[in-house]
């Protein structure tokens, strides 16, 4: 039996024998020693990938699948739960945001292992316990500090679950000596404990599957989805999901990644700050594929506006939703004018993405819940925008590799280099969705400030004074902010010296490191005692 084969080797976490139950861990090692392979291969095809694209090559839509892209099909129709997603807000899976985001007033809040969750064992099988009792309705929170107690309200918002990427592995668990998939570990512990109690309450098991890359990874998620129903006894279409759109590849086989889930799909998602992550480091190696400051890549750029408008044209063609991304702006206390400026663009980012035809979006705090809101009752008065077909809309390879043009300032590099380091500071003490400069900052953007600043430094950029953008220069600017945020009081401000050395490094190595939470789990493995 594979769950003898199954090892865990992690801190002790009150409740964790609930969630790792016998049963649940032998339905986790099944899906490990089936498609645990599998995925390593899928693995090493996106390095073969990156390799090719280092040499010049440039993604397009696939010849071989165009059969899939010309012929007419449609997915599986979405659940009533389902059928209207117009706001949807997004956060870790600690007790009181759940609680508090289920609250907010949205439609669907998504529940985040991911970018937005430190991979900590207490913050894994916390948050397990965490989505099962709000699957089950019951959980509850009292403040030890304040004594304040929260419940959940008659109607909270329909919870969807966000599993970690496929790229992340659970290192406190192996199988046969090798860590386990993180996305597979996720999915299939709360698969296990809360799918029959959602049914009963007229939801069901809905997921976000993050960071795909090719229709191949779609056809292992739909196996592995499949395998898990039968094993669960789950009629085939129970698990529903959603998939984000993140990454440059996954942009040219939206309707290949449809096809591959056609049966659990509901919608696809415009992943905006990981895909702006993602298309800087497929690229990163190619000096024609440098951008501007981060600041000046906003949505209304080309090729940000195509991949919005393709995946809008795609979904709705397929009978799928067409969900918008994150406003990463957060009302800002104290400040009535710096506020009311967030609050506009939030109100123009929405208006632009309900007018293009999407059927709902993300904001990050529930106090831009209303504003969001409002946008999407007045430009969609029915549950979604499935009839807006977009035949206006063409977009081609020249598109959505439109690279934008744009100035890199000295504000911009320092900008990447605090955020960054601030990020990394608290994603090491545990906290993975922190607000920095009045943004919401998660993993993604964290990885666009530190894959630009490689890009630079490697590709000799200037800034629009006239300085060459070398290591010298980012050492300088390091140690300068260093310097500033040793004054200050923040998130995670503990870990410092620790984030320092790792964002150091990811910026002046010779090599692009893939993802910065990888290193960043092993700091935090050694902290737990485990690596």
């Amino acid at each position: 039996m594979s769950g003898d084969r199954l090892k865990i080797s992690a801190p002790d976490v009150t409740g964790a024998d609930e969630v790792l139950s016998e049963g649940a861990l032998k339905f986790v090692a099944e899906v490990e020693a089936r498609f645990g392979a599998r995925r390593r291969e899928l693995m090493t095809a996106r390095a073969e990938v990156q390799r090719a694209f280092d040499k010049g090559r440039l993604p397009d839509f696939l010849p071989d699948t165009a059969e899939i892209r010309e012929s007419e099909w449609h997915v599986r129709p979405a659940p009533e739960a389902l059928l209207d997603r117009r706001i949807e807000i997004t956060g870790p899976v600690d007790r009181k945001m759940v609680i508090n985001a289920l609250n907010s007033g949205a439609s669907c809040f998504m529940a985040d292992f991911e970018d937005s969750s430190t991979p900590t064992w207490e913050n894994m099988i916390g948050g397990q316990i965490n989505l099962r009792d709000a699957a089950y309705g019951t959980i509850s929170f009292t403040n030890p500090e304040t004594g304040k107690h929260y419940a959940l309200s008659e109607n909270p918002a329909v919870l969807l679950v966000r599993p970690r990427g496929l790229h992340m592995e659970e290192k406190h668990v192996t199988l046969d000596g090798k860590p386990i998939s993180a996305g597979f570990f996720d999915f299939a512990l709360f698969l296990f404990h809360s799918a029959q109690e959602q049914l009963k309450r007229g939801v069901g098991p809905y997921f976000y599957l993050p960071k795909m890359e090719h229709h191949l990874e779609a056809r292992l998620w739909e196996e592995v989805i499949a395998f898990a129903e039968d094993y669960l006894s789950l009629a085939r279409g129970t698990v529903r999901v959603t998939v984000l759109i993140e990454t440059i590849t996954a942009a040219f086989q939206m309707d290949e990644i449809l096809y591959e889930l056609r049966d659990h799909i509901v919608g696809l998602n415009c992943g905006r700050w990981d895909y702006i992550f993602n298309f800087i480091k497929r690229f990163a190696r190619r000096r024609d594929f440098v951008l501007p400051d981060r600041a000046g890549v906003g949505m209304d750029r080309h090729f940000l506006k195509s991949y919005s408008q393709l995946l809008i044209k795609t979904c709705h063609r397929r009978g799928a939703h067409a969900m918008g991304g994150m406003a990463a702006q957060i009302p800002i206390k104290g400040d009535e004018a710096a506020n009311s400026a967030a609050v506009a663009k939030v109100k123009a980012d929405k208006e632009r993405e309900a007018a293009n035809g999407h059927d709902g979006t993300w904001v990050a705090h529930p106090g831009l819940i209303p504003t969001a809101k409002e946008v999407f009752d007045r430009v969609m008065p029915g549950p979604n925008q499935l009839f807006n077909a977009r035949a206006d809309v063409d977009v081609t390879p020249r598109d959505l590799l439109d690279v934008p043009e744009g100035s890199i300032t000295e504000a911009g590099v320092r900008g990447n280099i605090s955020v960054g380091l601030m990020y990394v500071a608290a994603w090491l003490s545990g906290m993975g969705c922190v607000p920095i400069h009045h943004l919401m900052e998660d993993a993604a953007t964290a990885e666009i400030s530190r894959t630009q600043l490689w890009q630079w430094r490697t590709h000799g950029a200037k800034l629009d004074d006239g300085r060459l953008i070398d290591a010298a220069l980012l050492e300088a600017m390091i140690e300068e902010e260093v310097a500033a945020l040793q004054t200050q009081s923040f998130t995670g401000c503990e870990k410092l010296d620790d984030a320092v050395r790792l964002f150091t490094r990811l910026v002046m190595d010779e090599d692009l490191e893939e993802f910065l939470t990888t290193p960043a789990y092993d700091l935090v493995l050694s902290y737990e005692g485990v690596a």
